[in-house]
């Protein structure tokens, strides 16, 4: 296990002390029917914790919760100054818990402790945004051209009950991401946290009991897939906000069409990242290493199609493929580690299978690829940071999302055509532009069809930023002014 085995073995213990039921109006309850899943470490691939299972009896027993919540519920007379407070009383209580979450988090799905760690400022920044936003809803007074000047205004209410769909790349992160803005609204939420990495998202849970939430008005409902499928077409649900892959989040709208519920959807990318000749390098180059390399590749965002102009493509290439050497690759829980293990056994296999196709149609393996097996690694999911060279437009590993540590690097020569081939894809969320030219940033930036772009930098992100993606990338925000419209309706009032 590595050179922490006593913390790892002590950190697995004390999570036998955490929640492992579902909760469900108020309360720490098992699955109706009594089964249970294991959640595992990547690091050692060995199980952690016994999690009740939920299905789609459970869900509904959550739906109808949070809808007597919603609407006969204390929660249903909560003033915005009560909703700000409870946000920030969450916001203070996930800050003191922030080591013991960060450890569950590099535990339960690999990320490096000092990233989990790292994360304490983002995760409580979202709270306390979003516990802004709660006395800053308003609607609007309306002239009219009507005959008798009525008066017409409208006013914000929220959608109402809310299903949040998560992914295992940022549990705790993402968690935060869909329950404070709804809370912030006065809707009501059933979390049902990815099956890999369910461990944060339960602590979450009873932090905002501790918080003061009313009953009801958080319910977290760990399951499989099943779950998330009879949430997401559950005619009590009013919306569902999902982060996750294109495929399920296509599924996710079929199913929303039985009562036309509000849908918001994060999905996958395939980001382009362009290096102009005439970039600061000494920056660019661990930018866009670490622009894939984060989370071991596990970022939806990731800039994986490194397009280099021609001139500087070979030194370029060989920078960026030195700095991967450079890079620790380890237990999670060591503070040196830069890279962890993936999430699961099949997610390391998928990603080997998308190395080896890579090979097969020609690229060339600059640095990396394959499974890392050095002693005490070998049980775990480690993989080899990778950078594929002679990569063309076509190749697998340039149009589909691998969600690993793997970039593909291409070469370009002209502005227009690098653009063509940047839009050249089904995703559009995010994209990075390097370049010393202002000029050429601002027409690259506002050609580029993606949700985000950065220039001379990559994957900032603040809680007041809306992020999102065009096309099969998906649709709606999160962060922002533009996050909470996600939750709210509009109704118009006329007073004659």
């Amino acid at each position: 296990m590595g050179i922490h085995d006593q913390r790892l073995i002590e950190t697995i213990a004390s999570l036998q002390d955490k929640p492992a039921k579902l909760l469900i109006d108020g309360q720490w309850v098992d699955a109706l029917s009594g089964e249970t899943f294991a959640t595992y470490t990547p690091a050692t691939g060995q199980p952690i914790r016994q999690v009740a299972k939920g299905g789609a009896a459970d869900i509904d027993l959550a739906v109808t919760a949070a809808r007597r919540a919603l609407e006969d519920g204390p929660w249903a007379r909560f003033s915005p100054f009560d909703r700000q407070a409870v946000l920030l009383k969450l916001a203070d209580l996930v800050e003191s818990n922030w080591d013991q979450i960060s450890l569950i988090d590099t535990v339960n799905m690999g990320n490096p402790i000092t990233r989990t760690a790292a994360a304490k400022r983002r995760a409580v920044g979202l709270l306390r945004y979003y516990a802004g936003l709660a006395t800053a809803i308003h609607g609007h007074t309306i002239s009219t051209s009507q005959p008798g000047d009525p008066l017409a205004y409208t006013l914000r209410e929220p959608v109402g009950v809310v299903g949040a769909i998560n992914p295992w790349n940022g549990p705790i992160g993402m968690a935060i991401w869909k329950i404070a803005p709804a809370l912030a609204a006065g809707c009501t939420v059933i979390l049902k946290p990815a099956e890999q990495a369910p461990l944060s998202p339960i602590f979450l849970g009873q932090l905002c009991l501790d918080a003061g939430v009313p009953p009801g008005v958080v319910n977290v409902v760990a399951g499989l897939g099943d779950a998330g499928a009879a949430l997401a077409a559950h005619p009590g649900v009013d919306k569902v906000a999902f982060t996750g892959s294109t495929g399920v989040g296509q599924r996710i709208i079929q199913a929303s069409a039985g009562n036309v519920k509000r849908v918001s959807l994060e999905l996958g990318g395939k980001s382009p990242n362009i290096v102009f000749a005439d970039a600061d390098l000494d920056k660019a180059v661990p930018a866009a290493a670490m622009a894939v390399f984060t989370n071991s590749g596990q970022i939806c965002s990731a800039g994986t199609r490194l397009f280099v102009e021609d001139n500087i493509y070979d030194e370029f290439i060989e920078r960026v493929a030195d700095f991967t050497r450079s890079l620790k690759v380890g237990d999670p829980l060591d503070p040196e580690t830069q890279l962890g293990p993936v999430v699961s056994l099949e997610q390391m296999e998928r990603i080997v299978g998308y190395i080896d196709a890579g090979r097969a149609q020609g690229a060339t393996v600059t640095v990396g690829g394959g499974r890392i097996s050095d002693a005490g690694l070998e049980n775990g999911y480690f993989l080899q940071p990778t950078v594929f060279s002679g990569v063309e437009d076509d190749m697998k590993i340039a149009r589909e999302e691998i969600f690993g540590p793997v970039i593909s690097a291409l070469r370009f020569s002209d502005i227009d055509d690098v653009l063509r081939r940047a839009n050249d894809t089904t995703f559009g969320l995010g994209s990075g532009v390097w370049t010393r030219d202002i000029t050429k940033a601002n027409y690259m930036s506002r050609r580029l069809k993606a949700g985000s772009v950065w220039v001379n930098c990559y994957q900032i992100m603040d809680p007041a930023v809306p992020f999102g993606g065009y096309k099969m990338s998906g649709y709606g925000r999160e962060s922002g002014l533009e996050h909470i419209e996600e939750f709210l309706n509009t109704k118009a009032v006329w007073i004659a």
